[in-house]
């Protein structure tokens, strides 16, 4: 654990005494500021420190004073705090906050008013003090992902409701998560195969600046397959092979991540009545080799056969709750984990179909072998 350094006043450089409100201004920076790297991990602290030492900011921070003052967490603080000319320090704070990524902890840096400076001991919630990363050993056990994160948003939206909407927030959660994307709306089979191959063959040519991949596919569907303009079929096992260790070298040992929204039959579950209150609704060689599918994750909004839910305004259930989840607790889960989230929110929802009740359960599908972090 690091130590604490004791209270006292801010001194400037010269051995003067600043003025009595800005000694307090400094202090209550430096507290909001501790309060913040209390949040980070080790493995997160240490990144934080080579951010600080790139960010474009003046007076630039040298690797010296890092070292004999911003050895532990108080350190640091107060480091922030004296060092940067008044409003500085918030924006350099963001900077390196955007490039760890922990972008939950920026809305507490986004005010410049003295209300939200104030407020902030009740604008963390306690829910966030502990990240599932924190049980994370080394870098051995999580991929990654400081590299390019690039993603490939694919949408029909003709004859589907809502689909609009989907679109919105799926470019706001890339946003989010720092992903550069390219965006597909009402292909044809020949068109979504030539851009899916184009976005592939991109990743390819620039192999040591990737880090990630996503793919979604939003549309119609039925049991391993989309239905995009003409309602040809377009085969997912075809898509997945695509991005697979053989046909994509750029993603080796890089987590390929799937959201497919999309109906897989026309089964639909109406549910079982329980006791529980009802919620509110509205050979190993030398050289080494991989499995030809590893390091994929793949997310169905609903189980085999069965039909996914849209609702016409506010768009896919999904979709929603990924947005709704993501913007209450940010980025601090593994994706398994987040999912897993999600879809406690999507299965104790109530829908309704048609005046029939209907249930839905995300699947997932995973041949990770580290943790994914955006």
């Amino acid at each position: 654990m690091e130590g604490s350094l004791g209270g006292g006043l801010l001194s400037r450089s010269d051995g003067s005494r600043p003025p009595l409100e800005t000694t307090l201004a400094m202090e209550e920076l430096r507290e909001r500021v501790q309060k913040t790297l209390d949040l980070l991990t080790p493995l997160e602290l240490k990144s934080f420190r080579a951010c600080l030492k790139k960010v474009d900011e003046e007076p630039r921070m040298s690797q010296l004073r890092l070292e004999l003052e911003g050895r532990n967490i108080p350190g640091l603080a107060q480091l922030l705090a004296k060092y940067y000319p008044p409003g500085a320090a918030p924006r350099v704070l963001i900077k390196v906050l955007q490039q760890l990524p922990r972008t939950d902890l920026l809305p507490l840096w986004q005010s410049d008013s003295a209300a939200a400076a104030r407020l902030v001991h009740s604008a963390i919630p306690k829910k966030i003090l502990k990240r599932s990363y924190d049980c994370v050993d080394s870098d051995l056990d999580h991929y990654d992902l400081s590299g390019r994160r690039q993603a490939f948003l694919m949408c029909v939206k003709k004859n589907r409701p809502g689909a609009d909407q989907d679109v919105l927030l799926m470019e706001h959660w890339l946003g989010q998560c720092q992903f550069e994307y390219m965006l597909c709306t009402d292909p044809d089979k020949k068109e979504l195969q030539d851009k899916l191959t184009s976005f592939r063959d991109g990743l390819n040519e620039i192999k040591d600046q990737i880090s990630c991949c996503l793919v979604t596919l939003m549309a119609h569907g039925e049991k391993g397959f989309i239905k995009v303009k003409g309602d040809d079929r377009v085969s997912l096992e075809d898509i997945f092979e695509m991005f697979n260790n053989k046909n994509c070298p750029a993603l080796h040992k890089k987590p390929k991540i799937f959201i497919v929204q999309a109906c897989r039959g026309e089964k639909r579950d109406n549910g079982v009545e329980t006791d529980d209150e009802p919620m509110d609704s509205d050979d190993i060689s030398e050289k080494g080799r991989l499995p030809t599918f590893s390091d994929y994750f793949i997310v169905y909004p609903t189980q085999p056969d069965h039909v996914a839910l849209r609702h016409p305004r506010t768009g896919s259930v999904m979709i929603g709750a990924m947005t709704e989840v993501f913007r209450e607790h940010g980025n601090k889960w593994h994706i398994a984990d987040f999912f897993t989230k999600v879809n406690n929110r999507v299965v104790h929802t109530d829908y309704r179909l048609h005046e029939e009740p209907i249930k839905v359960s995300l699947v997932t599908e995973s041949t990770l072998t580290r943790f994914v972090y955006f």
